[in-house]
């Protein structure tokens, strides 16, 4: 059974934050600092890892839910709300679109 576009849009994800970590494991084996430093380089890494590669969801989310300040306002009629919704949705990243996030 073929992979769906969400599962290597996931599994690239995942293997970005991964090398993300592998790179500081090996960036800091060679290092003097001491144990603790290391564990931190390595958490760094993967917090900045994984904010690189959520960015796009994170953005997405604060656009949508001022999208849906606008339209819970009740200042829009039906159709108004409806095709704003929709143009909404339809500026969203691709990276953001039907994908789940385990």
């Amino acid at each position: 059974m073929p992979k769906q576009p969400k599962q290597d849009a996931n599994a690239e994800r995942y293997i970005a934050i991964a090398k993300a970590c592998l790179k500081a494991i090996n960036d800091t084996a060679s290092d003097n600092g001491s144990r603790e430093d290391k564990i931190q380089a390595v958490y760094q890494a993967i917090d900045n890892a994984f904010q690189q590669e959520f960015a796009d969801y994170q953005q997405a989310n604060a656009i949508m839910a001022s999208v849906l300040e606008r339209i819970a306002s009740g200042q829009l009629d039906g159709t108004a709300a409806a095709s704003l919704a929709r143009k909404t949705l339809d500026q969203q990243p691709q990276s953001t679109r039907k994908s789940i996030i385990h």
